[in-house]
């Protein structure tokens, strides 16, 4: 979740999106911001769990987040709190997992995936997974009220937080597996906190790899820490010289992944997710499989297929954990590149998210391209997919938009076969169509997802009319 802080002396706005407050630094993001952000935070620990609880204190690469995230550990100290502060940078993952096995709560400062010039803090509870809406909402509450902290004196510690994570993946991960895989691999550092994890993980499981902008930079190499094929293309073309490879990356607080097949192209979340979820069931997880509204349809039908139930939820992660931390679950994702399983974290992780495609990989003894094909097969067909963005006046013309098509009855030449309004409107259109509109969190604007099992099914949907 977001928690918007305006510079102005009194925060007049606050708004909501999926993972902690983000802001530009040097304008929002300032150190007095971060001081009442860090104190209505200690507030909730305090008020929740009392001054024993520990707080955990991480930071990825961008500028200053070392800097103002050991300021955060000074303030919580001088309120009384024993703070455990990262003697490195961190992906968040590693930090929410040590949250969950030291019964801690933890701050992360981060800007995921987001341009250089921002920086966040995200709030980690102690079940690892990120803070619901209520929580966040207690804490935005807290902001400016009076807390004076403990008459005791709290304690700071620098900790390696990233041996018991290790201790955890090597439980996880077959690493026999991983060391069947045929194909070359190529690891994108994308300058991003995966740096000095991912790699140390390999090396130590003696799996060969080679790797490109594998060093920490504030300014990620001048593009965006966003494993989205625009900001890997250094890492598509290794893929495609070297002939026989596939890529990995992670976004910068290493929580999200990015995967590239041996033909160079970018594979989705969802297809991961579907091959994923197949090859988990076979090795003997049981339970559902949980996925945003915004997910693919190919989960669904892949789902169907091998006797899984679906729980659906709006997207974020913060739902996803929810309904992972409530169900027995396989696995848990989402479309823009997060998921976890069962028996990790309720949180989403991109290291893991990469050692079990390499590890479905060499238990399959296939390409990534052919398990691609296998899941489609399974699914009974390819989905496409495209988003278009309806800029709009106001929040009014948006409601009035949303209400509209929740009555249309047809769309295009596709009856509408059932309505959902968890989050947005759905329009389911036969078993393997849909149109998901749902509005953004920040501005007056409708984002317009299509869904179908053709290119021409795919154009005839985008030149319908919603409005």
């Amino acid at each position: 979740m977001i928690l918007h802080l305006s510079c102005r002396a009194v925060i007049l706005n606050i708004s909501f999106g999926t993972d902690g407050w983000r802001a530009i630094l040097g304008q929002d993001f300032t150190e007095k911001n971060v001081e009442r952000v860090t104190a209505a935070i200690g507030k909730y620990i305090a008020d929740n769990f009392g001054f024993d609880k520990p707080v955990l204190i991480g930071y990825d690469p961008r500028n200053k987040a070392e800097e103002l995230s050991l300021f955060c550990a000074e303030i919580l100290k001088n309120k009384g709190f024993n703070v455990f502060y990262s003697s490195r940078i961190i992906p968040t993952p590693v930090l929410a997992y040590n949250a969950l096995i030291r019964n801690a709560c933890a701050i992360m400062f981060t800007a995921s995936h987001n341009p250089p010039e921002y920086l966040g803090m995200k709030f980690i509870p102690d079940y690892a997974g990120p803070a619901t809406g209520e929580i966040t909402d207690e804490i935005v509450d807290n902001i400016d009220k009076s807390f004076d902290g403990s008459k005791s004196c709290g304690s700071l510690h620098k900790i390696d937080f990233a041996p018991k994570y290790y201790e955890h993946i090597e439980k996880l991960i077959d690493f026999d597996k991983v060391r069947n895989v045929k194909e070359n691999i190529i690891f994108d550092g994308l300058y991003s906190a995966s740096i000095g994890y991912f790699d140390r993980i390999l090396n130590d499981n003696k799996i060969k790899f080679s790797s490109l902008h594998m060093f920490h930079d504030s300014g990620f190499g001048g593009g965006m820490p966003d494993p989205k094929p625009r900001f890997l293309k250094d890492l598509i073309t290794g893929v495609k010289s070297d002939g026989n490879a596939i890529g990995l990356a992670n976004d910068g607080d290493a929580d999200r992944f990015g995967v590239i097949n041996e033909d160079g192209e970018y594979v989705s979340p969802n297809e991961i997710i579907a091959i994923l979820l197949k090859y988990l069931l076979e090795k003997g997880y049981e339970g559902s499989v949980v996925k945003t509204v915004g997910s693919s349809l190919l989960i669904d039908n892949a789902a169907k297929k091998l006797g899984v139930n679906v729980i659906e939820t709006a997207v974020g992660f913060k739902h996803v954990g929810e309904a992972m931390r409530k169900n027995k679950v396989i696995i848990g994702g989402e479309e823009s590149g997060g998921l976890s399983i069962q028996g990790h974290i309720p949180e989403k992780d991109g290291l893991l998210a990469n050692l079990l495609i390499l590890e479905a990989m060499g238990s399959y003894g296939k390409s990534l391209k052919e398990l691609q094909q296998d899941i489609y097969m399974l699914a009974g067909c390819r989905f496409y997919t495209d988003r278009i963005d309806l800029k709009l006046d106001s929040k009014e013309e948006i409601k009035q938009i949303l209400e509209n098509v929740k009555t249309l009855k047809e769309a295009a030449s596709y009856k509408v076969t059932s309505v959902d309004t968890k989050d947005g409107v759905k329009l389911m259109l036969g078993e393997n169509t849909k149109i998901l509109v749902r509005p953004s969190g920040t501005e007056p604007l409708l984002r317009i997802y299509f869904e179908t099992d053709s290119p021409e099914k795919l154009e005839e949907l985008k030149n319908f009319s919603l409005v």
